[in-house]
C-alpha cells in the first residue's frame, strides 16, 4: 500500500462464534465479523481502519483461529489486544496483534487452511448450535474414510463449489481429509492450500450420504468428475463448521 506517509502492516490473530454473523466479510444490510472488527479498531486508533481477512467464512460458520491484516501509521501498544477485546462483542476474541512486512498479505500469503466439522451421533442438548445433530440414522465412518482417500486423486473441486461465484479457478490441493470418532461425536478434519465457497460443507454433505448408504465410497469419483454442484450432496449445516488454522511462513 503506497502512501505519502510510512505505513506499518499488522496481523491480527483472532477467533469468533459465527452464530450471529453473516460470515466474516462486510456486506450491505447484514452484520459481519469484519464490520465489528473494523469498527473497534477505528474507534481505538482514531483513524479509519480497513482489514483484509485470510478468508471469508459463510453465514453461521465459526473460526477458532483466523488472521487478518491492516495498515496504520501508528506504532501499536502491546495493550491493544486487551483494549480491543473490551470493545468487541463477547463472540469475537483477539488473541494477538503483531507487525509483519509491508507487503505480507493475510489471504494471498496463506500456505494452507484447516477446517473441522463436527457431527453429533446422539441427541445432545448441549451441542445443538455447535454440531450437526445426526442421530436418527447410523453413519459408517469407515466408508467415509474410504471416500476421503479419493479426494487426493483430484484437484478440480467444481462439484463442491457454490454456484455463480467470482472464483477464477476451482483447483485446490488437498493435504488432509480424515474422519475420527470420539464417543458419540464425529470430527472431520480437512486441510488444503485453498477452499472454494461452501466447499467443506458440500464435501461433508456428500460424505454423510456415503456414510448412510445413499452413495457408495467409489461414487465420490463420479461426483468429482461430473464437475457439477448438483452431483454432490446437500451442504451440511453451517453451525458444525470451524476454521481452525491458517498457515504462513512468517
Amino acid at each position: 500500500m503506497w502512501s505519502y506517509y510510512n505505513t506499518l502492516r499488522y496481523f491480527i490473530e483472532f477467533s469468533y462464534n459465527g452464530k450471529n454473523y453473516f460470515g466474516y466479510q462486510i456486506q450491505p444490510d447484514a452484520i459481519s465479523v469484519q464490520e465489528e472488527l473494523e469498527k473497534a479498531l477505528s474507534t481505538i486508533l482514531r483513524e479509519e481502519i480497513k482489514t483484509t481477512g485470510a478468508g471469508r467464512t459463510d453465514t453461521g460458520v465459526h473460526a477458532k483461529k483466523i488472521f487478518a491484516h491492516f495498515d496504520t501509521e501508528k506504532e501499536l501498544s502491546d495493550e491493544l489486544p486487551r483494549r480491543l477485546n473490551s470493545f468487541l462483542p463477547p463472540d469475537i476474541s483477539i488473541e494477538r496483534i503483531f507487525k509483519v512486512k509491508d507487503d505480507f498479505h493475510a489471504r494471498f500469503d496463506a500456505t494452507y487452511r484447516t477446517y473441522e466439522y463436527y457431527i453429533s451421533l446422539s441427541k445432545n442438548p448441549f451441542t445443538q448450535e455447535s454440531a450437526w445433530q445426526h442421530w436418527k440414522r447410523p453413519i459408517d465412518i469407515d466408508k467415509m474414510n474410504e471416500a476421503c482417500k479419493i479426494l487426493f486423486e483430484y484437484e478440480d473441486f467444481t462439484s463442491f463449489a457454490k454456484l455463480k461465484t467470482d472464483n477464477k479457478t476451482n483447483i485446490c490441493k488437498m493435504y488432509k481429509a480424515e474422519w475420527e470418532q470420539n464417543g458419540a461425536e464425529l470430527k472431520f478434519t480437512v486441510s488444503a492450500n485453498r477452499f472454494l465457497r461452501n466447499m467443506v460443507r458440500a464435501i461433508v454433505g456428500t460424505m454423510v450420504e456415503i456414510g448412510t448408504g445413499k452413495l457408495k465410497p467409489e461414487d465420490m469419483r463420479k461426483v468429482i468428475e461430473d464437475k457439477n454442484r448438483n452431483a454432490a450432496g446437500t451442504s451440511a449445516p453451517a453451525h458444525g463448521l470451524y476454521l481452525v488454522d491458517v498457515g504462513y511462513e512468517f
